[in-house]
């Protein structure tokens, strides 16, 4: 090789050195202190979205709620609401459903075995129904337009078009969150005038024993309420508190928590209103189809006598008792005047 030749060579491979020291090298991918380098040309995006629950950018703005550019736990989110709760709410309540016609098709309504006597007694007076039925309705209304917003665009949507749809949903929307409040004032009127009848009773032990009232050949004996109504009721009462703190959070967002902790409200507010809607169904068959006579109790305020003796004879018993010991209305309590 010719010294000239090698003199080429030598000033060829110090150019190329000093070219490629000159050049960028790779990013790291890992930063200094140690977090993913969202610089570096080899960190995939799965890479960047699990490396803390969200990723945050800088901003100059005082809602510091709009510098979250990505939460990963939101697709989880994502997925429970447009997936597990299809298909869980529309298994518990269609399963309800299933259930409670097959016990109407197998036991049938529970008959009055004496027949109805003729007398009636007075069992819920007007504010004690009232209250029943501002919550009641309440339920209804919240129940319907909830389940439109789980279940409309899969049934309602196909049926009435988009548009119509839209501006249902936003009727919809607006009932759900005003009628919220009616019901958390019916729930409370129901929780002062009722929770004192419903704490457990030695007699509630019997009506295990003697069936509930769903066998012919026993009686069940009961109070005011019998166990079955007192479970129905302290239920309802920890559904409610659930459903409307987690409601009202979602009506009024990020006024106590954070994303995280608006997306754990809506799926507490899910999860329990479907559970509370199956309960509220058997609740309704119960006292409708599935018991003669019970629906009176709420419709007028009046039972009729050999109903309460074969449902509630304890709370009956009590009641001719204090009936017995009330003056007449030609009797006076003060004594005569000398």
């Amino acid at each position: 090789m010719t010294p000239i030749v090698r003199i080429c060579l030598v000033i060829g491979a110090a150019t190329f050195f000093s070219v490629a020291a000159a050049l960028p090298g790779p990013a790291q991918k890992l930063g200094p202190d140690g977090a993913p380098n969202p610089q570096a040309s080899v960190v995939d995006e799965e890479t960047l979205l699990n490396q803390a629950p969200r990723i945050e950018g800088r901003i100059d703005i005082p809602d510091t709620r709009a510098s979250v550019l990505i939460q990963p736990a939101g697709r989880k989110w994502h997925y429970f609401h447009e997936v597990l709760l299809h298909r869980a709410g529309a298994i518990v309540i269609l399963g309800m459903i299933a259930v409670l016609g097959l016990a109407y098709l197998v036991l049938g309504p529970i008959r009055i075995s004496g027949g109805r006597s003729g007398h009636r007694i007075p069992r819920f007076n007007g504010i004690e129904r009232f209250s029943h039925w501002l919550n009641a309705v309440s339920f209804v209304i919240l129940g319907l337009t909830g389940l439109n917003i789980t279940f409309g665009k899969m049934l309602l949507m196909p049926i009435i078009g988009q548009q119509a749809f839209a501006r249902f949903s936003e009727l919809a929307k607006y009932m759900h969150n005003f009628v919220s409040f009616s019901f958390v004032v019916g729930l409370g009127l129901i929780v002062v005038m009722f929770i004192k009848d419903n704490f457990p009773q030695r007699v509630d032990l019997d009506w295990v024993r003697q069936g509930g009232g769903f066998i012919k050949s026993k009686h069940a004996p009961a109070g005011r309420f019998n166990l079955g109504e007192k479970l129905v009721f302290w239920f309802s009462l920890a559904a409610g508190v659930t459903v409307s703190v987690s409601g009202y959070m979602l009506l009024f967002p990020f006024s106590v928590t954070d994303i995280f902790g608006m997306q754990l409200a809506q799926v507490a507010h899910a999860v329990v209103a479907v559970l509370f809607v199956a309960l509220i169904l058997a609740h309704i068959y119960i006292g409708t189809l599935g018991t003669e006579g019970a629906f009176e109790a709420m419709a007028t305020g009046e039972v009729d006598l050999n109903w309460a003796i074969e449902h509630h004879d304890i709370w009956l018993a009590q009641q001719l008792a204090k009936r017995e010991q009330e003056p007449l209305p030609h009797q006076s309590s003060a004594a005569p005047a000398e």
